[in-house]
């Protein structure tokens, strides 16, 4: 078996590694090649944590295996660690035995902003000037970085519930050399697009918050209860996602089912987009939102092509199992 630590992610996952590595499995879960398997996300009654699995198997792949982790909240002030915290466990799908472990903490990091970037590649305006960003957290930085690689981005504006925060995604627009503007939420219809990456349990970005033609990544919503955006707002949007099953039970569209505003069979997969199969944006005026979820397939894509990075460099650590 092979181990690759987390100390060594930095140094051989790129964005651009993450985003393919997504944008092909998004595909392949479109196209019936690969499936996740049930999520598991339990409150284990210690330290306020949540841990649980995401796996799957993509058969174009031949990749096999599960993330396990969570979210510790009180990591980062009690012990100097982020607060998420995961490792990837892959299988050789022909016989069943472990073949990598994986430091997934950084890899979770890439996939989730690779996820957000692979929506804005198909689904925002080939036109789009300014991007907006709802939450300045740990995440935020690192959706930012990989939006800006998608459009000729000329302005961020941020908005966060803890506005001393916003620094963080200051910074990596100023690394950009693009403007940066923090503004209340109603000034938000001056984006193109928006990403939302919050933990929050009651909307933040409403309906009258968005202008015709925004692209909207919801990032945040990944468990029962979560929510992002008003639920009224998907009623008038193109909803894709990653994972239907996911998008109308733990993801942003379980609001709006909830409601009655849409139905399951009004989410789409992103991954039919890059397929061709489904249109996606088909005017200037359409605003679409991609509701990101997170899947175990993410994960297991991005390890695999960690793991050969590894190798073919030498600093992956065989094992006896």
């Amino acid at each position: 078996m092979l181990i690759v630590p987390e100390r060594e992610i930095a140094d051989l996952m790129t964005r651009q590694a993450a985003f393919d590595a997504v944008e092909q499995v998004f595909a392949a879960m479109a196209s019936g090649d690969a499936y996740n398997f049930p999520v598991v996300r339990e409150a284990i009654g210690h330290e306020d944590a949540l841990y649980g699995f995401k796996g799957g198997f993509d058969r174009a792949g031949l990749t096999l295996g599960l993330k396990a982790g969570g979210y510790w909240p009180n990591n980062l002030e009690k012990r100097g660690l982020i607060n998420h915290q995961s490792t990837v466990f892959l299988f050789d799908p022909d016989t069943g035995k472990p073949s990598a472990m994986v430091g997934g903490n950084l890899l979770t990091a890439l996939r989730t902003a690779a996820a957000s970037s692979v929506s804005i590649k198909h689904l925002a305006r080939r036109d789009a000037k300014v991007i907006g960003m709802i939450g300045a957290g740990h995440q935020a930085a690192f959706q930012l970085r990989a939006a800006l690689e998608q459009r000729a981005f000329e302005k961020v504006i941020g908005w966060n519930y803890h506005p001393e925060m916003l620094p963080n995604i200051e910074k990596v627009a100023n690394e950009a050399n693009v403007p940066f503007q923090a503004v209340e939420l109603d000034e938000m219809t001056e984006a193109d697009v928006i990403i939302s990456i919050t933990s929050a349990f009651a909307p933040s970005l409403m309906a009258n918050h968005v202008s015709p033609g925004t692209h909207i990544a919801c990032m945040g919503t990944d468990t029962k209860g979560k929510q992002e955006v008003e639920a009224s707002l998907l009623a008038r949007a193109s909803v894709l996602t990653d994972e239907v099953a996911q998008s109308v039970s733990i993801g942003e569209a379980q609001h709006a089912v909830a409601e009655g505003l849409i139905q399951e069979s009004d989410v789409a997969q992103l991954g039919a987009v890059i397929n061709g199969t489904d249109p996606g944006r088909i005017s200037d005026n359409q605003i679409t939102l991609f509701d990101g979820t997170g899947v175990g397939l993410q994960d297991l894509a991005v390890a695999a092509s960690v793991v050969d990075l590894a190798v073919r460099k030498g600093v992956a650590i065989k094992v006896d199992f």
